[in-house]
Parts: structure tokens; C-alpha cells; sequence
């Protein structure tokens, strides 16, 4: 076709046994925003790591302006017009903005390099596209939404024509969102194509332009997106329609309090905390960025100092001055970034299933017994459905979805009481988003309270049976599921309403 600027087709590519490619294809038009949808492993990000060099294929062909090519590097992509931004940002943190723009391309004078004219051609690119930062900025003092945007700004120094963004909305806000939409715009609007990889459904109604859509690493369909609905594209993507995106609750709450936290709190980081959660119990925390959900969290897990507060579990005080403490008291913790936090990517699946809990493992002398090992790890591979040949396999190799199963099985083997789910679903397609609620509904019904800190207040609403709503360190409301609304939540979210405020009438 005469406007197809790239094709892919017949691609095929496995890894240590796992098919992760079979038989795709994939076409990009000119001048057009295309989105690739499907679960995690489904292989979209694979797809775009074969176009761009980072994998070699091991079967299939690609036509790049109408000649056949194969990458050999990422570089090389980037100077035939073709670049990517990864889901985890790739730049270099102690370095400025305009190192990192022109990293391994700076310009020179008398063979030195020439930092005025590299923060000169930096200052003009960042103009072009207003990009809100310095060419000096350190990039380890920027937001995420900042690297995101240098991050693009590195890409588009190549020249570009072809943009991948891969999950880039992950960790920003609505109001970044929309900055990176504008910028989108602007890129469409002077020719580059825009291959756009993301699960937020909401995101795609407002730039893109026609979709692709995989499952476990085979092409379904493509389509123009205003000629499929919503419904549609999620049938395709997990091969069955779900007609609730969140299962019907079978847990029973019980009046056993299994978690008391009284005015638990860290000068400086937020103010004093009070709640209980039940056994059965799934209580939401919520609220806008610099709510301090996660450093509440981190401090009841002990990774972070308490300067106040007393925890109760079953009515019993314990002390925790650290995650050890924590665990030992059935407290579990599953951080939002869980390749920093969650688990260690180096090591098996058979090994992260087990760290939290050696005791269950070795015997007296502490010597680890692999068959228990691989025991507990097939349990929960076959329980969390984990995508694996194997027990041994590498948890760098599996996809985001199935890593944070892994994280999930590592804590259930543990028979935590309590157990703190911080952004549970972020960076998940919404097939694996639903076996994750299965999971929470599962958990409350066998009796432990589970914290489910979430920014999408749909999911909030969705799933949880009180929600908890904080603002800037500060508890705003702690209200029941059944009687409020995204409007009301979003009033406590702001400051608009403090139900531990007293209200002053106006005469």
C-alpha cells in the first residue's frame, strides 16, 4: 500500500523455550497515531524490541519505506528514523539534560566536547516541542513526567519518523497526561507516526487513529479505532468478553478487627493515621499525587521510621521497626514498584516465590530443601496462572503481569493476615487486571484483610468496601464503598470536604 510507511510480517521469536512471537504482522500507515493492544505477554513490547534491534527475529521480515531491513542496534534504528521509549525510563541520572539528549553524539571542538552549542541545540529542540526544562536540569532532580518528556526529547533529536512509546502514561498524572497528548498532537501534526503501546482505554479515544490488537503472542485484528468499541477490543484481547470488570464479592466481612492502627504518623511526611480493617475486609486508600498513600504504607510495613503511632494485630501490639518485624507479625507489603521493590528480577521464579518465607524451607540447621522449594513454587504458579516453562526461569523474563503474580504467589506462601497491595493493577492489561480482583476477592474471603492503594478510583470503587481518602499527608475521609462516588471522593481528594474537619457555619 502506497501510505504504508512499515511493515512487519511472518515475525516469530521465543525465549529460553517461551514462544513470545508466532506468525505476527504489523503494518503503521503515514501520519497516523496506532495503538497495540493485548494483555501482558501478548507481545507487543517484544515486537517493537525486534523492529528496533534490541531482539533479532528468528523468523520473518520487515519493510521499512518500501525496502526490506533488519536493524542491527538500537542506534542504527535511530538513524534510519525509527525510535522507542521504553516503559522504564533508559536515561542517565547524574548526567543533564543535554548529556542525555546527545549521549555518545555530542558535538566536539578541537576534539573536545563543545557544551555550549550541545545546550544551545538542546535549548532549540526543547523550544520546538515545549518541553517544560532546562538543558542543564540534572535529570535526577526531574518528576517522571520531566524524564518522559527528555526522554522524547532524545528520541526526536534523531530526526524521527517513527516514535514507539511504550506505556508512557504509567506513573503520571491527569494534567502531565494531557501535556504529553499535546506534544503527541504537535508530533502528528508535523509527520511522525506514533506506534502507542498502553492499557489505559480512556487514554486511546483521544489521540489514536487505528489499533492492533494481540493475544499470547499471535496478531488478532487491526482496526480503524472509531469502528470498534470498547466492548470489542476487549473480548479480542483476552479471547472471551467481560461483560463486569470486577468479579462479584464472595467475602464476608467478620467484626474480628484483624488490623488497629492508632495515629500512626512521621513528622514531617504525613499526619497521624487511625483505622481498622477487618478480617474479610478490603479497605481503599486513595487520593491525588503527594497524597502520601505509599509512605503511610511503607511506615505500617516498616520499611520508613514511625515518630508516632501504635499497630494492633488481633488486638495484640506489636512492634515494628522494620519489614522483618512486619512479616513476622503476618503484615505483607507488595510496593508499587515491584522490579525496585517486588522482586528480584535475577533470580528464578522458584527463589523469589520462597525469600519471604526460608523458615518453611529449610529445616532446623537452615539448610533450603529445593524439592520444598519447588514445591511451593508450582503451587503457585498453577494458582496465579504464571506464564512459565519452569520453576527455574529467570522473573526478568516474564512479562510485567506475570512479575507481579510472582510477588502475589510470594506472599500468599507466606500466610500473611494483612496484606498491603500498593497499585496492584498498574502497567496491567485488563485480562490480568481482572484475575488480580479475582485474587483480592479470594483473599477477603478466606479471612485476611487486605490495603489496596489505588489512583484509579473506578478500581477504588469497584472493588473496595470502605476507602480511605488522604490529601497531602492527611487523612480526609474514611468513608463506606456502598455510599459515596467518584465526585465525592474526588471532593475529599482536593481538600473540598474533611469529614475530621469541623464545618463552620456561615451566618
Amino acid at each position: 500500500m502506497s501510505d504504508t510507511l512499515l511493515s512487519m510480517q511472518g515475525i516469530y521469536k521465543s525465549f529460553a523455550g517461551v514462544q513470545a512471537l508466532k506468525d505476527v504482522k504489523f503494518s503503521l500507515k503515514k501520519g497516523e497515531v496506532h495503538a497495540l493492544m493485548g494483555e501482558n505477554g501478548a507481545g507487543k513490547s517484544t515486537l517493537m524490541k525486534v523492529l528496533i534491534g534490541v531482539h533479532e527475529a528468528d523468523e520473518g521480515e520487515i519493510v521499512y519505506k518500501g525496502k526490506p531491513v533488519k536493524f542491527e542496534s538500537v542506534l542504527a534504528a535511530q538513524e534510519q528514523g525509527i525510535s522507542m521509549i521504553f516503559q522504564e525510563l533508559n536515561l542517565i541520572p547524574h548526567l543533564s539534560v543535554a548529556e542525555n539528549i546527545f549521549f555518545a553524539r555530542e558535538p566536539l571542538k578541537s576534539g573536545i566536547i563543545d557544551h555550549k552549542k550541545m545546550e544551545a541545540d538542546a535549548a532549540e529542540l526543547l523550544k520546538v516541542f515545549d518541553i517544560d526544562v532546562k538543558p542543564t536540569d540534572i535529570v535526577n532532580t526531574l518528576s517522571v513526567a520531566k524524564q518522559q518528556m527528555v526522554e522524547i526529547a532524545k528520541a526526536l533529536s534523531f530526526d524521527v519518523e517513527v516514535l514507539i512509546m511504550d506505556e508512557p502514561t504509567s506513573a503520571l498524572t491527569e494534567r502531565e497526561i494531557d501535556k504529553l497528548f499535546e506534544l503527541v498532537d504537535k508530533l502528528k501534526a508535523k509527520g511522525v507516526c506514533i506506534v502507542y503501546i498502553s492499557h489505559r482505554m480512556n487514554e486511546l479515544k483521544r489521540i489514536c487513529d487505528r489499533i492492533t490488537i494481540f493475544r499470547d503472542g499471535t496478531y488478532v485484528s487491526d482496526h480503524v479505532f472509531s469502528e470498534i468499541s470498547m466492548d470489542e477490543i476487549i473480548a479480542k484481547m483476552v479471547g472471551r468478553s467481560l461483560d463486569n470488570h470486577f468479579p462479584e464479592k464472595t467475602a464476608v466481612i467478620s467484626d474480628d478487627i484483624v488490623l488497629k492502627v492508632e495515629n500512626l504518623g512521621s513528622d514531617g511526611v504525613f499526619d497521624p493515621v487511625s483505622f481498622e480493617l477487618r478480617k474479610g475486609e478490603i479497605l481503599g486508600v486513595t487520593g491525588l499525587v503527594g497524597a502520601k498513600r505509599t509512605e503511610m504504607a511503607r511506615t505500617l510495613f516498616g520499611a520508613d521510621p514511625a515518630t508516632s503511632g501504635r499497630i494492633l494485630i488481633h488486638g495484640e501490639d506489636v512492634c515494628i521497626n522494620c519489614p522483618a518485624d512486619a512479616i513476622s507479625a503476618g503484615i505483607a507489603y507488595l510496593s508499587e514498584d515491584r522490579k525496585l521493590n517486588g522482586v528480584a528480577v535475577k533470580m528464578s521464579i522458584r527463589e523469589n516465590t520462597t525469600m519471604a518465607s526460608m523458615d518453611k524451607v529449610s529445616n532446623g540447621a537452615g539448610v533450603i530443601s529445593h524439592g520444598d522449594e519447588v514445591a511451593a513454587s508450582n503451587t503457585y504458579i498453577k494458582k496465579m496462572e504464571i506464564k512459565t516453562p519452569t520453576v527455574e526461569q529467570l522473573v526478568n523474563n516474564l512479562s510485567g503481569g506475570n512479575q507481579q503474580k510472582v510477588v502475589i504467589g510470594k506472599w500468599l506462601f507466606r500466610d500473611a493476615k494483612v496484606m498491603i497491595f500498593d497499585e496492584p493493577t498498574r502497567g496491567i492489561d485488563v485480562g490480568a487486571k481482572y484475575a488480580i480482583y479475582q485474587l483480592l476477592d479470594e483473599l477477603a474471603a478466606n479471612g485476611v484483610g487486605v490495603i489496596m492503594i489505588s489512583s484509579e478510583l473506578p478500581e477504588v470503587l469497584g472493588m473496595s468496601d470502605r476507602v480511605l481518602v488522604m490529601k497531602e499527608g492527611e487523612v480526609t475521609g474514611l468513608i463506606d464503598r456502598a455510599g459515596t462516588n467518584q465526585e465525592e471522593i474526588m471532593q475529599y481528594a482536593t481538600g473540598v470536604k474533611n469529614m475530621f474537619t469541623p464545618q463552620v457555619e456561615v451566618a
